[in-house]
């Protein structure tokens, strides 16, 4: 399930370039000096890096309290309907969204954004890049989503590592050409992103079903401990 968080993160990212284009866009790079500029923009990919890595450690540690009292099958199935649902009736997200508790976080999030593109320091590139890991993204809650349904911490971490190394090389080709996603390509693309998002869901469905594939749909952890305990005697 792990080359999902790829996929949501390579997709993604023409969704990506609509909510935080305009962040990467006014990144205040060096124009003038390639190597420095390589090396900001590569210093605003880790510190988005950074956070989803933090908010995959999370709900990979909160997932893997669902694994532990053997919940885990039922909680991909569950997650899976929601990101079918979340596709069907957008406006679920919306709603999440309109918490004022959330909305006084955003605030303040975008409110030092926006002092961090004013300044030019060594570390402004990792803190715009930090903050910007926190701002609100649909696709961004479909990988925590798939984050939760991991075993343990590090691989709900790798979960949104992978995802966020996914949207690099569009947000990076941005940064350097501009907005080049327009016309019939990107509006494909867009087109494809809510059927991909079905597709994992349904994996994850099948997944959490137990039906014995290897790799696609193990068998249950109950009835796994169980043959281990047979075994033993």
């Amino acid at each position: 399930m792990l080359l999902s968080a790829l996929i949501f993160g390579l997709l993604g990212s023409f969704h990506c370039i609509g909510m935080c284009g305009p962040i990467a866009f006014m990144l205040p790079v060096d124009r003038e000096k390639p190597i420095k500029r390589f090396l900001q923009i590569a210093s605003y990919h880790l510190g988005r890096l950074f956070t989803y890595s933090l908010i995959g450690l999370l709900f990979g540690f909160l997932g893997k309290g669902f694994y532990f009292f053997g919940f885990q099958q039922q909680l991909s199935i569950i997650v899976g309907l929601l990101m079918i649902l979340v596709i069907l009736f957008p406006k679920i997200l919306q709603r999440l969204s309109l918490s004022k508790k959330i909305s006084t976080v955003i605030l303040k999030i975008k409110n030092s954004l926006g002092k961090e593109l004013r300044k030019k320091g060594n570390d402004t590139f990792f803190t715009i890049g930090f903050l910007n890991g926190f701002l609100p993204c649909g696709l961004v809650y479909m990988a925590i989503f798939g984050a939760l349904t991991t075993s343990n911490a590090f691989t709900g971490s790798l979960y949104m590592f992978l995802f966020g190394i996914g949207t690099i090389p569009l947000m990076t080709a941005f940064v350097y050409l501009g907005n080049f996603t327009k016309g019939n390509f990107r509006k494909n693309i867009q087109k494809a992103i809510p059927v991909m998002v079905v597709f994992i869901g349904t994996l994850f469905i099948v997944r959490g079903l137990g039906l014995g594939i290897p790799f696609l749909s193990p068998s249950p952890v109950l009835e796994i401990a169980a043959e281990t305990v047979k075994s033993c005697h």
